[in-house]
């Protein structure tokens, strides 16, 4: 079992806290930009499943490193997506009753993130 490296651990961290706080300001512009759906995180989730593929892509190439890609892909990406905060909005929604919207948030978000990722992959192997 290999120790982990305190350098690749910080920038994790560091770099997750990025990735939140864009979060955050993605969904608050546009929330308030188009308030009554839960569009942003839909927004947070296909684009970071785009730029995850890109970056996987690189690696799979091997223009990135396994450093950089464990920094951008676990730390930066992962504090920008958000899947349980999509679950919640999928929940809610059909608290409200909102059956087509709760099936288009889910749906719609799994078949867009999907193909960003593709994307992301097919433009950089």
């Amino acid at each position: 079992m290999s120790t982990l490296d305190p350098v690749v651990v910080a920038g994790v961290g560091l770099a997750g806290g990025l990735g939140a706080t864009l979060r955050y300001g993605v969904d608050t512009a546009v929330r308030r930009a188009l308030p009554g759906y839960p569009l942003g995180t839909l927004v947070i989730n296909v684009v970071g499943s785009f730029l995850l593929g890109l970056v996987t892509g690189l690696l799979a190439g091997e223009h990135l490193g396994p450093t950089a890609t464990t920094v951008l892909g676990t730390g930066l990406l992962g504090g920008f997506t958000t899947f349980s905060t999509a679950s919640v909005e999928a929940v809610v929604l059909l608290e409200e009753r909102r059956w087509r919207a709760a099936l288009l948030h889910t749906g719609g978000m799994l078949a867009l993130g999907l193909a960003a990722a593709a994307t992301g992959w097919w433009l950089t192997t």
